[in-house]
């Protein structure tokens, strides 16, 4: 027999973790941005923050690469994890090839899709080579925020494609395979059962995936930095800008508070939008 204290025993050691590396750093990062040097409190630090000219356009490029890399992220994933979960020889192999970048780092994907970009790089001898341009041309110009914001959206799909798809891989594998059988034999087809057995009892995993591949999303920087320097303002930028550049920690810490109050905003709505029928009734 177990003594009733044992739950909490095991998750005294995470909740130390969770209260020295979150709630600590946390507390801080407030104080910073609401307390004066003097011990007053205030909101001029987000006045100064707000009404400063590039917050709007990091805020505006932060919330756009989001809303463009999370959701076909997502999608090709589920596409990739749909192939693997099929698969019956090799699956190890091309799950292993598919989930190679997790092992490169944010600033070493953002070089490498430089070296592809730039302009002696191989995009632009690739189109030099099949007469497309007469002379190699500056792709990530501070002219072309266009240009830039679509590499940094492929270096991200690139890059973090494979968290979402690894967390919907071991999803699919949880669900029962009966389950498939038995829609077969009263003839339902692969969008069938896609539709009514693997979307809906993959919920769990797509909370998961979704939460991280968010958060993340709000938190880019190095890519940014590799392949737009500071021609693509972005909010965790501005914290860096803010913290080392100008130094001045509580407009940092504003921007850190900032980014954190979207990504639990963003968590919540995730939520309740995949949230299952059990989860609904409570």
């Amino acid at each position: 027999m177990y003594p009733r204290s044992l739950p909490y025993l095991l998750l005294l050691p995470s909740t130390l973790f969770l209260c020295v590396f979150f709630l600590y750093p946390f507390g801080l990062v407030a104080w910073q941005a609401f307390v004066t040097d003097t011990g007053q409190f205030t909101s001029e630090f987000f006045v100064e923050m707000k009404s400063h000219w590039k917050f709007n356009t990091a805020f505006t490029n932060t919330i756009l690469l989001a809303l463009a890399v999370v959701p076909f992220q997502v999608c090709l994933a589920l596409y990739m994890a749909t192939l693997v979960n099929g698969m019956k020889r090799g699956r190890d192999l091309i799950l292993y090839i598919w989930t190679i970048p997790l092992g490169i780092s944010d600033l070493a994907a953002g070089i490498i899709w430089l070296a592809i970009f730039e302009q002696t790089g191989f995009l632009n001898s690739m189109m030099q080579g099949m007469g497309f341009i007469d002379q190699p041309v500056s792709l990530l110009s501070y002219q072309n925020t266009g240009m830039i914001f679509l590499a940094i959206l492929l270096a991200e799909v690139w890059r973090a494609t494979a968290i979402v798809l690894v967390i919907l891989v071991a999803g699919m594998g949880l669900i029962p395979k009966e389950y498939y059988e038995a829609a077969e034999v009263f003839g339902a087809g692969r969008w069938k059962r896609f539709t009514k057995i693997t979307l809906p009892m993959l919920k769990p995993s797509l909370q998961t995936a979704m939460i991280l591949r968010v958060i993340m999303a709000f938190e880019v920087f190095a890519v940014v930095v590799a392949l737009g320097g500071t021609n693509l303002p972005v909010l965790m930028g501005e914290i860096y800008t803010w913290q080392f550049d100008l130094q001045d920690a509580n407009v940092a810490a504003a921007y850190a508070l900032v980014i954190l109050l979207i990504s639990i905003s963003c968590t919540l709505l995730i939520m309740w939008g995949l949230r299952t029928p059990k989860e609904a009734r409570v």
